[in-house]
């Protein structure tokens, strides 16, 4: 569904209300026929590796710039096909996983049905009917929205500092609850500036002390000296899969000569409460705390680390709230700024933007969607005595 204008408070609970009431008809999607990613970019190459590890045979992938990409060592051994090389046969019996989010998906699969494909589903979809092998999580779908939730999720609607907020918050909750993609026109989903949208730009000075948490390979510490021409006071880049730190590394000797010693790179897991956790190492983007794995790590808390924060980003594929909760002591004594990604699992429906507009006192929180399908939501938490200097 596409919209002219944002949602204010009324509308936007209009709008949670109509969801609530429909029949919720979507579920996840096994692999019951030849398996094909559609996108050999980020998402793809992940998927590539995603399907190697639950053991699901993929037989080919589809690009567009399919002859770019099989100079590319890492597809070596895999046939990449261009659109016009598929035969209407394998269009109309295979599977095709999108492995599209920078792009709409409702447009993107209307074209290749016009293009003869007849088993169209996002990649996400699929890897939620495999949870049971594998954690990733993004393709949660939303049960039913009871009475007590939608009155949670009112109120965190009329909390949000902006009607673009209302806008990505009701366009997320489609999606989970519905598989729909609605869109507004005014509130245009944005791929390429997440955790640096332009109210928190606006407000950084050359003071800043980044805690980095989830920091993966490093991209957004390189992103935050960029934007902060390298004038900032400390970062913390908190990383615990080994193959993750190993690239950050890497990437922190190309990029940040003379920067270095405002470097702390911190190999720890961060959750509400210090204690022992099963991890799983070496999935990338997905590494994560789940039960799927049988390797026992520590767990620290932010208010543990001794670190004095003026911006904390937070990606830690479902643990954000329970690291916030961890870190509140921290939060109070030194007002960071917050981005914190709400995406991996249904806290992102109201709970973890509802624990910031309960426990984040004189603070403008946003919420700002940054790839399609569900997928790249970030809660934003900027304390008011910033946006007044």
């Amino acid at each position: 569904m596409r919209f002219e204008h944002a949602p204010d408070a009324s509308i936007a609970r209009k709008y949670i209300t109509e969801l609530a009431e429909q029949k919720i008809e979507v579920g996840p999607y096994k692999v019951d026929r030849p398996l094909v990613l559609y996108g050999a970019g980020n998402l793809g190459r992940m998927a590539k590796e995603y399907f190697e590890r639950i053991g699901v045979q993929v037989e080919y992938v589809v690009d567009v710039n399919a002859d770019s990409c099989r100079q590319d060592a890492f597809w070596h051994g895999v046939e990449i096909l261009s659109p016009g090389k598929i035969d209407a046969r394998k269009k109309s019996n295979d599977l095709l996983a999108v492995c599209v989010v920078n792009y709409p998906f409702d447009p993107l699969k209307r074209e290749l049905l016009s293009q003869g494909w007849e088993n169209i589903v996002p990649f996400y979809d699929i890897a939620e009917a495999y949870r049971n092998r594998h954690p990733l999580s993004n393709g949660w779908f939303a049960s039913t929205i009871d009475g007590v939730s939608l009155g949670h999720i009112c109120h965190v609607l009329e909390c949000w500092a902006d009607d673009i907020s209302r806008a990505h918050h009701i366009q997320f909750i489609a999606w989970h609850l519905l598989r729909e993609e609605w869109s507004f026109d005014d509130s245009p989903v944005n791929t390429e500036n997440r955790y640096f949208i332009p109210e928190i730009i606006d407000v950084l000075s050359d003071e800043e002390s980044l805690a980095d948490i989830g920091a993966h390979n490093g991209s957004v510490i390189m992103r935050f000296m960029e934007l902060t021409k390298g004038k900032f006071k400390r970062i913390w880049a908190v990383e615990p899969d080994s193959n993750n730190l190993l690239d950050m590394q890497k990437e922190m000797q190309k990029s940040a000569h003379g920067m270095a010693d405002k470097i702390d790179v911190i190999p720890y897991v961060v959750g509400k409460a210090e204690g022992s956790g099963a991890f799983f190492n070496g999935l990338g983007y997905a590494s994560q705390l789940t039960k799927l794995s049988e390797k026992l790590v520590d767990i620290t808390t932010i208010d543990m680390m001794n670190i004095s924060p003026s911006f904390i980003k937070l990606h830690l594929e479902g643990g954000e709230l329970a690291a916030l909760e961890g870190a509140i002591d921290t939060i109070n004594k030194y007002r960071p700024i917050i981005a914190s990604t709400s995406y991996h699992n249904d806290d992102g429906l109201w709970r973890l933007p509802a624990w910031m507009m309960n426990h984040l006192h004189d603070y403008n929180i946003y919420m700002r969607l940054h790839s399609w399908c569900g997928t790249g939501a970030v809660v934003y938490a900027i304390p008011e005595e910033r946006t007044l200097q």
